[in-house]
């Protein structure tokens, strides 16, 4: 983001201030806070790219949420949404696709100061260290995690989520197999090779025409907890806590703040709303081979 945008934005805020502070206020007094979900996908300091955040950007990004706002868990970010009450606006960390720098400062930084996370993975990219596709024709592919790096981030305490099996846009999908390959079974595979349950999904690119309403219906019919996209906006307390909204953790600290503050912008950003069913997919749905609890 070129200096002039950045100051433009230290602009909106600043005129705005007064505006968010009230709204806080109000809102914090009868425990209808905000909680907050950001994504991330790279932290390194080389081969920067519109993905990438440096460590030191990272970094600062960490302290100054902390000193703000509460860290907290998917399942605490969705119990609070769910009993319609949270006094203190919360921010939850999640990451897509699997970095294996990742693994060199960020995610340590983020498991020494015990601060939860969710690290969402493309369980096809993971297992054949295959780039993702936004980086297929780059000069620089950045390396893909193992499964080992998975399994010891899991035993420090990190929930790994799915993210289909090759980060797939899933609406672009209208083929049934297909789409259950890269929602259910990538999730089963990708619990049987880490050793424990998935929990969460994360549809990749995850705006509204990257969203695909069968695709959350078969994540609430495999018992997953919840499902989340990525197209910004907050959850409120009341609101449906299976769909959880994501904001991109923006390298430049000045729109982070624009955005956690809660810009008023973004509370008008309209929210997807999948068609679903409560029970189990019919059989005829799925290939029979397919059948079967979550590993």
């Amino acid at each position: 983001m070129n200096i002039w945008r950045e100051r433009l934005i230290d602009c909106y805020y600043g005129a705005t201030l007064p505006w968010r502070l009230r709204w806080n206020h109000r809102h914090a007094r009868v425990g209808l806070s905000p909680v907050m979900i950001l994504f991330y996908h790279r932290v390194a300091d080389d081969h920067l790219s519109s993905w990438t955040i440096s460590n030191r950007q990272f970094e600062r990004h960490l302290d100054w949420i902390g000193q703000r706002f509460e860290f907290v868990s998917l399942a605490a970010a969705q119990q609070r949404i769910a009993q319609r009450y949270n006094p203190h606006p919360a921010v939850a960390i999640t990451f897509d696709d699997g970095y294996a720098e990742n693994c060199e400062k960020a995610l340590p930084l983020l498991v020494k100061r015990k601060i939860p996370f969710t690290y969402f993975v493309s369980t096809g990219n993971i297992l054949t260290g295959r780039p993702f596709p936004h980086e297929a024709d780059a000069d620089y592919q950045a390396p893909v995690n193992t499964i080992k790096q998975l399994r010891n981030l899991a035993a420090a305490g990190g929930e790994i989520g799915a993210h289909t099996r090759f980060h797939a846009d899933l609406g672009s999908i209208d083929d049934e197999d297909r789409l259950y390959d890269e929602v259910v079974l990538a999730t089963r595979d990708l619990a049987a090779e880490i050793g424990q349950p998935i929990r969460y999904f994360a549809f990749p690119y995850g705006l509204p025409n990257n969203l695909n309403d069968r695709a959350f219906q078969m994540c609430r019919d495999e018992g997953l907890l919840g499902v989340c996209s990525a197209y910004g906006g907050y959850n409120m307390p009341g609101d449906d806590p299976f769909h959880l909204q994501r904001i991109h953790g923006d390298p430049q600290l000045s729109r982070l703040r624009n955005w956690l503050t809660i810009d008023p912008r973004k509370l008008s950003v309209p929210r997807y709303m999948p068609e679903m069913t409560p029970g189990p997919l019919a059989e005829a749905a799925c290939p029979a081979e397919a059948t079967g609890a979550m590993a």
